[in-house]
């Protein structure tokens, strides 16, 4: 990719300081959770602004400075380049389900409006018969029609794996996501069960995405626009890899989610629910208008940051995030997005 002189000049100023970007300065969130969620109780990132609008850079405190580079040339691509045009203009998305008890589990997926949900399992310090109950209460929500996908966060191991979602699909599963951590388990999987198998952190966090195809490892391809470094690269992945594509969040605040959008209404073929209805793991929001689901869809917008509301969740202390960005700089390809304080 080619990138002009004033592009360069502004990348260097867009983040941390001054400049070409109107003089913004990084703003930094932190939002509670709801619900703890992948061992998480207050989601965090940094929100800027470039010529194209408002990117977020807000990778999860286990990922190291190479793979945060892509979260940051995503934020890169949102700010300065823009998303590419959409082919449709509202998503499907599903409801989320946290490892919460049954009741809580039944009302989530009640509430949500959503025909489909993802329902969290294997979660530390609970067991199996935590995870059928809180399965069997979201079919009990959703009805005989509604569609119910299962998440493991790898948290299995094979014969767990294949053992667990034998007995969920009794409640039947649209397919199982990451039952297990590495791609070679995948595989083992896949063979050993009738439910499809998707694939998420074997794709966002491998060097090299397109391997889950060719390991056999996966009947639906998991994509972030976020961990994949924007929405054009993830598109690049959904063409190279061939496999049916699932839009899912990384449970950013609207100016994240709404870069999962563009990747959903950008994408030519779209056969499943998105993962995209987060927000209401969160308890606010950075916009006026949240990207929430409405009948189980999304409109493809891109909502703009609300001081007002950003005010409530703002942080100070920018130190530790630019810090953080820096790292993740350095392995980046292209230009600079981060320049020293002045």
């Amino acid at each position: 990719m080619t990138w002009a002189h004033p592009i360069r000049s502004l990348g260097y100023y867009l983040l941390f300081g001054k400049g070409a970007a109107g003089g913004q300065r990084v703003r930094v969130y932190s939002i509670p959770m709801r619900t703890r969620f992948r061992g998480v109780t207050r989601r965090e990132g940094v929100l800027f602004r470039g010529p194209a609008g408002w990117g977020e850079f807000s990778p999860f405190a286990e990922y190291g400075p190479a793979e945060c580079a892509r979260w940051l040339a995503a934020a890169r691509e949102a700010a300065v380049e823009g998303f590419p045009a959409p082919v449709r203009d509202r998503v499907p998305v599903n409801a989320t389900i946290p490892a919460v008890g049954p009741e809580t589990a039944f009302e989530m997926a009640k509430v949500s409006g959503c025909g489909t949900a993802k329902v969290k399992v294997a979660e530390r310090g609970q067991d199996d018969a935590d995870d059928m109950a809180r399965v069997e209460a979201v079919r009990d929500a959703l009805g005989p029609d509604g569609l119910i996908r299962v998440d493991a966060n790898g948290g299995w191991d094979v014969e767990h794996a294949a053992r667990m979602i034998r007995s969920l699909d009794r409640w039947g599963l649209e397919y199982a996501e990451q039952p297990c951590a590495t791609l070679e388990d995948l595989a083992l999987v896949r063979r050993r069960v009738d439910v499809p198998i998707a694939a998420d952190e074997s794709i966002r966090r491998a060097e090299d995405p397109l391997r889950v195809r060719a390991a056999g490892a996966a009947d639906v391809a998991v994509l972030k626009a976020q961990p994949l470094g924007g929405v054009r690269a993830a598109l690049r992945v959904a063409e190279a890899c061939g496999l049916p594509v699932v839009v899912s969040s990384a449970v950013e605040t609207s100016v994240g989610l709404a870069a999962g959008v563009a990747l959903a209404a950008a994408l030519p073929d779209l056969r499943y629910a998105c993962g995209l209805a987060t927000l209401s793991l969160l308890e606010g929001d950075v916009v006026h208008d949240p990207l929430r689901p409405v009948a189980g869809e999304i409109a493809v917008r891109r909502p703009v940051v609300d001081e007002e509301a950003l005010r409530r969740f703002e942080v100070r202390d920018a130190g530790p995030w630019r810090r953080r960005a820096l790292a993740a700089q350095a392995h980046m390809d292209g230009p600079p997005v981060i320049g020293e304080a002045r």
